[in-house]
């Protein structure tokens, strides 16, 4: 099985724009779940969870991950942040590679998702739908994570540079 760098965290935490910079300096394919539910379906994700509600999202998204984490060459993987909620998704991701948890607060995350407009989970009022749903989701991207990096103050090169590092580090103990 490949060595994949696997990214989790909330929305908002720059998965996807970290996971490109990792993949770009790692050369290697990005696979981001939403995008990979995306082209299964057809649908975007907010059509999905008008049509099917997040049960039906959330399918999709197995099938997702699964694809993700069984792609024959290593690759840089960013995981929907729900993505963790299944325990076949964490299991999945944590036998994929390296989990690198990026970690922010709910301010930061705040002054990412803006409205929360293209995030069907937000509706009109983020702030406490964020809160819950960090409360819930932390227990779970801290039991899955091999490393974290607290987002908050840095770039995200500063955030890959730490994604890389926390990936060279555990590539060097497995080869010990």
């Amino acid at each position: 099985m490949p060595e994949h760098v696997v990214l989790v965290g909330m929305m908002g935490s720059g998965k996807s724009s970290v996971g490109r910079r990792v993949a770009e300096a790692l050369d290697r394919p990005l696979l981001d779940t939403d995008a990979l539910v995306e082209e299964r379906t057809g649908r975007t994700v907010r059509q999905l969870f008008d049509e099917g509600g997040e049960a039906g999202f959330r399918r999709a998204e197995t099938d997702a991950v699964a694809e993700a984490a069984g792609w024959p060459e290593p690759a840089v993987i960013a995981a929907a942040g729900g993505a963790v909620l299944a325990p076949a998704n964490r299991a999945a991701l944590a036998d994929a590679g390296t989990v690198v948890w990026l970690s922010a607060t709910v301010e930061t995350l705040l002054g990412r998702v803006g409205s929360g407009g293209h995030r069907p989970l937000l509706g009109d009022d983020p702030e406490p739908v964020l809160r819950r749903l960090i409360e819930e989701r932390t227990p779970l991207y801290e039991a899955l994570a091999d490393a974290v990096v607290v987002v908050d103050d840095l770039t995200s090169e500063q955030v890959a540079e730490c994604v890389l590092a926390a990936h060279r580090t555990a590539t060097e103990a497995a080869a010990r």
